[in-house]
């Protein structure tokens, strides 16, 4: 990788110490005396998205979560888990038990699942990974299902005759290769084990679904135990320390010694960030700004019609603010990663209030904690009939906004964000115009409208995906549409960068490294460039896997690899800040 060896050792002990540290410090034992765990009292259930906590009993309501796909189809299911509460650690077999109120009577399923692994959420994709379901369905049976880390479906469901309604307590032992299911202590059965705790760490999620009726309350948890069983270990672990340990070797460093305020960042996501030690040093120590991968679309934090979680979102934020980075918040108004209830009505002024009671309610929470916001994301259209039709190269097609507003939701969504943050900067970000061409040209022209028009869009940024050679473009086209922008008084920033390279690419490594520090030198050169961002920063969790296949194959795209060591284009980096 043609990495200095001083370097890289600098790197990997700073990156040891970290995962480390982060292992260490707010992570232990819970105050649990006995072989008893008592997984409510005394431990964080408050960032549990879908639950109220009060008086150590949890409200769980059905938030009807679920991730649509790119052309808005299908509603693949994402549960939530309790990432910044109590998970365990076991070094055998354990025993699980749930008192469960409120279950039953045909008024919706509910369910506790214990996950073996988190699930990894890739741009608008749930990678399923080993878990185990069980639950009260709304006829009164007991339901385990399993997922084995092979795909999206369980692997194995089972139903168990139980009768069970009011309170019930539910009880799953893993002993060996089997689980034993028990409802208000008698046995009702086995299921086989594929292997789902094989690494000794069990998270928590707790479920309600909504069935027939909206408006059902939910259930709730009284009482959450684990038992070891045969003498085996198992431990409460708490949620890490948010802070990490700084190093004077990385690229925010870097950043902080440029002559003014310049950000580096990465789109971050919450569970590897919650979950995945060396993952969180290297995001809270390399850098100054992050972005939220997927926690703050709609289909995210407000799954139901005014119904918002920003739980997951807050965790991203609190991370931020203990390590001194800035949150450039992504995104308000987009066509896609929208719930479906989002798109079911066509009068054009419910979908207009739908739209600015949605940018006031979330820029709103978000009021003071985030620098920016991505306002409008990915207006362009790819129809080359629309650069032609009136309609300016603006995206029609499968655009709620536009299609009850035309270009004026662009006017309407920014002067909303602004009258909910004054004080955050505003940006329309968007793919594909780095390059020259009639989308770039459109693009211009639309922001110079804007300006004419009095609307608050303080910059552009450049998404700078290259996901194909022919995508790769000239530092120099990109310049010169940085100074277009800084001639309307617009600022400019790499928002969303990464360079899969194939491995049949010669010196695909070398190219990946030269495409990411020619825009990054671009940006340090260009007074009103302000950040440079990639999406993602190690392939481990790079939204460019194969998710064709299950589980994903990792791409080769991000500074950092799959093992999280850093590869020539970090190193190149580097060596682009000292030379600005």
């Amino acid at each position: 990788m043609n990495l200095g060896g001083g370097t890289w050792q600098r790197l990997t002990a700073v990156v040891l110490v970290m995962a480390v540290a982060a292992g260490c410090t707010g992570q232990g034992e819970g105050p649990d005396g006995g072989n008893d765990k008592d997984l409510l009292r005394n431990h964080d259930w408050t960032q549990m998205p879908g639950t109220t906590a009060r008086n150590d009993i949890l409200r769980v309501s059905a938030s009807d979560r679920h991730i649509v796909e790119q052309d808005s189809s299908g509603g693949q299911p994402n549960p939530p888990l309790n990432l910044a509460g109590p998970h365990l650690r076991s070094d055998g077999d354990f025993a699980v038990t749930a008192r469960m109120s409120g279950v039953g009577d045909d008024d919706g399923d509910s369910w506790l699942r214990l996950y073996g692994r988190v699930p990894v959420i890739y741009d608008e994709w749930r990678q399923e990974r080993p878990s185990l379901r069980v639950g009260v369905t709304a006829d009164g049976q007991v339901k385990v299902q399993i997922w084995d880390g092979e795909g999206d479906e369980p692997a194995t469901s089972k139903v168990f005759d139980c009768g069970c309604s009011g309170t019930v307590t539910l009880a799953v032992s893993s002993i060996g290769d089997t689980f034993r299911v028990k409802a208000d202590g008698r046995r009702l059965g086995t299921v086989q084990d594929p292997g789902v705790f094989a690494e000794g760490t069990v998270w928590f999620g707790l479920e309600a679904d909504a069935g027939e009726d909206e408006r059902r309350e939910g259930w709730r948890l009284t009482q959450l135990i684990a038992r070891a069983e045969s003498g085996d270990s198992l431990r409460v672990i708490k949620a890490p320390q948010l802070r990490q340990e700084q190093s004077d070797d990385s690229l925010r460093a870097r950043a902080a010694d440029m002559g003014r305020p310049f950000d580096v960042g990465a789109a971050l996501a919450e569970n590897p960030l919650l979950t995945d030690s060396g993952y969180r040093a290297l995001a809270g120590s390399q850098f100054s700004m992050l972005t939220p991968e997927n926690a703050f679309k709609p289909q995210f934090l407000h799954p139901r019609r005014g119904v918002y979680d920003f739980r997951d979102a807050d965790l991203l934020v609190r991370f931020a603010r203990a390590n001194d980075m800035k949150v450039h918040a992504h995104t308000l108004v987009w066509h896609e990663a929208l719930p479906n209830w989002m798109r079911e009505n066509d009068d054009p002024e419910e979908v207009r209030r739908t739209m600015l009671r949605h940018i006031a309610t979330v820029a709103g929470h978000f009021k003071g904690k985030v620098a920016e916001w991505d306002v409008v994301n990915e207006p362009m259209s790819d129809d080359e009939e629309s650069y032609t039709n009136g309609d300016f190269g603006l995206r029609s097609e499968q655009s709620p906004w536009f299609e009850a507003m035309g270009e004026e939701y662009i006017d309407e969504a920014f002067r909303a964000a602004h009258r909910a943050d004054p004080k955050a900067r505003l940006f329309l970000n968007e793919y594909g115009v780095e390059e020259e061409g009639e989308r770039w040209d459109a693009l211009y022209d639309l922001v110079k409208r804007l300006k004419e028009r009095g609307v608050p869009i303080d910059g552009v940024g450049f998404q700078n995906h290259e996901y194909a050679p022919g995508d790769r473009i000239d530092p120099e086209t990109f310049r010169s549409h940085v100074r277009d922008l800084a001639e309307l008084g617009v600022q400019a920033r790499v928002s969303e960068m990464d360079v899969p390279i194939g491995e049949d690419e010669e010196d695909g490594r070398e190219t990946q490294a030269d495409e990411m520090v020619g825009k990054l030198r671009v940006c340090l050169e260009e007074p009103n460039c302000t950040s440079f961002s990639t999406w993602g920063f190690t392939d481990r969790y790079g939204s460019t896997a194969d998710t064709k296949i299950y589980p994903p194959r990792t791409a080769d795209s991000l500074p950092w690899d799959a093992a999280l060591r850093p590869k020539l284009a970090y190193e190149r980096l580097l060596e682009a800040f000292d030379e600005a």
